[in-house]
C-alpha cells in the first residue's frame, strides 16, 4: 500500500490537504457555545497539628491570602480555618 503513495505523491499530497480541509470545516461548525466556561481554582490545604483555627488563620491563612491578592482576574478568594482535624 505505501508504495502507491511514494510512486504517486501528488495522491498523498492531495488527500493530506482533503484531510486538513475537512478539520477546518468540522472545527469551525462545531458550537463554542456548549463548551463550558472554564475558570481556575487553587485548592491549598494546610494541616497544622495543634493549632486552634485563629492560629492557622494567623500563621498560614493570611500570609497566603496576602500573596495571592495581586493575582490577575481572580474574582474571589475565601478561606476556611477550623480545629477538627
Amino acid at each position: 500500500m505505501y508504495k502507491f503513495f511514494i510512486k504517486r505523491p501528488i495522491v498523498a499530497m492531495v488527500i493530506s490537504i482533503i484531510t486538513v480541509i475537512v478539520g477546518l470545516v468540522t472545527l469551525s461548525a462545531c458550537p463554542s457555545l456548549s463548551f463550558p466556561k472554564s475558570s481556575a481554582e487553587i485548592f491549598i490545604q494546610a494541616n497544622y497539628v495543634g493549632a486552634d483555627a485563629q492560629t492557622i488563620e494567623q500563621s498560614v491563612a493570611t500570609p497566603i491570602e496576602q500573596q495571592m491578592s495581586g493575582v490577575d482576574n481572580m474574582n474571589y478568594m475565601y478561606s476556611l480555618n477550623a480545629n477538627n482535624a
